[in-house]
């Protein structure tokens, strides 16, 4: 008698052991996932612990006693430096880019307690950004077209005896600022004072990017930005022939 074949049943699991299955895939998008958080939090790092210049302003060491004329023309010597100050963030670290050169010219003219006339460059081609050229900077200022910024005071300031005595003062300039071909008038904060026989000058002037036509260095997308405006900030040290 020949025996009827049994249908063969299906394999059932072992109690407790859920059925295994290849999630290759899932490990693939939490590593990629992973990378990119690490990235990240490096690029937010990497801003937040970049070493940042101090504002310029004027030496904190004392100032000597003033020596000779506080009449006459000043020049712009050695130890002078402007540049400019702009704000970044990432996912909430902020941080400020500081570009800076040494290649400033200009000369003040002084008469009777009154600057009366002021004017000054500054060679935009030599900007470093810590330290190094960025070839952003030169691209955002276009400095192959226009190489230099200039600022001319157009009035009358007002430094007073206590300046010509030793005192450190501060003042409001009106001046015109052209940079990028473009030029307007800007009115700003300096302080000064006289140094044995060199003053000392300090100050900052507000710049919004578009008012000069300056587009200003791509920021990071989504996750965070450079400001729309910035700070040009210099100080100088200027003596007599």
């Amino acid at each position: 008698m020949i025996k009827k074949a049994r249908p063969e049943m299906p394999a059932r699991n072992m109690p407790g052991k859920p059925p295994r299955k290849r999630h290759w895939w899932r490990w693939v998008l939490a590593g990629a996932a992973g990378l990119v958080v690490l990235v990240i939090v490096a690029a937010g790092a990497f801003i937040k612990l970049q070493p940042t210049l101090a504002p310029l302003a004027l030496p904190t060491v004392g100032a000597s006693a003033p020596a000779g004329p506080l009449d006459g023309t000043w020049h712009v010597e050695a130890g002078s430096a402007a540049g400019f100050r702009v704000r970044e963030s990432f996912l909430g670290i902020s941080n400020d880019t500081v570009g800076r050169t040494t290649a400033v010219t200009g000369a003040v003219v002084i008469s009777g307690q009154q600057v009366t006339r002021a004017s000054f460059r500054v060679d935009l081609t030599t900007i470093n950004v810590n330290g190094k050229a960025q070839p952003q900077v030169a691209k955002s200022l276009d400095t192959q077209l226009y190489p230099e910024a200039t600022i001319t005071v157009v009035k009358p300031v007002t430094v007073g005896p206590a300046f010509a005595s030793g005192a450190t003062i501060s003042a409001m300039v009106t001046a015109r600022l052209t940079m990028h071909g473009v030029s307007h008038l800007v009115t700003f904060p300096v302080s000064g004072r006289r140094d044995g026989t060199a003053l000392q000058v300090a100050g900052s002037i507000p710049v919004a990017f578009s008012a000069w036509g300056i587009t200003g260095p791509g920021g990071y997308g989504f996750f965070g930005s450079l400001a729309n405006h910035g700070v040009a900030e210099f100080l100088l040290i200027l003596t007599q022939p």
